[in-house]
């Protein structure tokens, strides 16, 4: 099983292909966000701190609606490839790369930190989630707001499924495939991922493989966690509810007491 930094250093190349339309799917989730941070912070300008950016799906939307944005990433590779996606789009976007467990920030200085794409589930015990969440309330301002996203692993606990539904993306080489097989531990909460892209090569394919473990954090599990990190007002947010592909939660940084 490779490390997560290995499994999104290789993918960085390729991570767009699992999205029919990548700069679509950017403004999309930039907008849900920008709903939430507005409901709860009001119309700002806010400074936002993207600790699992990636190639920057949600930190380039965000940018690009107007918001001050800071990236990081464990996946060196991603962080810079994010950098210069945003760049190519006339947009600022300085990142780091960065275990979301010692990010590389002062006290207090992010309004928003986001943590989406069901990233904080790669950290396979609660001690590791606790010390991501404490490091996401630190280097938020009191008052600031939390922003993550997770599959519904509530559900997901239940039927344990094997596999998901193949995504296909048209390029001008032709179609692309990306799709998962599950692999469940006996102790029903986590599992190994093998994710699998299928790529034209002229007249064959090119399979690529990447394995990633991941915890299936439950509802009340996440809860308890980010309550005893620090946060108060937890809300989920269905994605019926937002239009988001995953569940979103929300909390808020508990004010100091004067």
């Amino acid at each position: 099983m490779s490390s997560t930094r290995d499994f999104y250093d290789d993918l960085a190349c390729d991570y767009h292909l699992m999205f029919a339309d990548w700069d679509a799917s950017t403004a999309r989730q930039a907008a849900v966000l920008d709903t939430l941070v507005r409901r709860r912070l009001g119309a700002g300008p806010q400074r936002v701190l993207d600790c699992s950016c990636g190639i920057g799906t949600q930190a380039i939307g965000l940018a690009g609606a107007g918001y001050d944005v800071v990236g990081s990433d464990l996946s060196p590779r991603a962080a810079a490839r994010a950098a210069v996606e945003a760049a190519e789009r006339g947009l600022r976007l300085p990142t780091a790369a960065a275990d979301m467990r010692r990010l590389p920030f002062a006290p207090s200085v992010f309004d928003v930190v986001v943590c989406a794409d069901n990233s904080l589930p790669h950290l396979l015990s609660a001690a590791d989630v606790s010390a991501a969440l404490g490091e996401m309330r630190r280097v938020l301002r009191d008052g600031g707001l939390l922003v993550l996203t997770v599959r519904n692993y509530d559900e997901l606990r239940r039927t344990r499924p094997a596999s998901t539904p193949p995504q296909v993306k048209e390029t001008p080489d032709g179609r692309v495939i990306t799709f998962q097989l599950w692999h469940w531990h006996e102790d029903g909460e986590r599992y190994d991922l093998e994710h699998f892209q299928v790529i034209p090569a002229g007249d064959a394919w090119t399979v690529r493989r990447r394995t990633a473990t991941y915890w299936a954090l439950s509802r009340p599990q996440l809860t308890r966690l980010l309550a005893g990190a620090g946060f108060a007002d937890v809300t989920w947010h269905a994605p019926e509810a937002t239009g988001f592909h995953q569940p979103v939660v929300t909390c808020q940084v508990r004010r100091a007491s004067t």
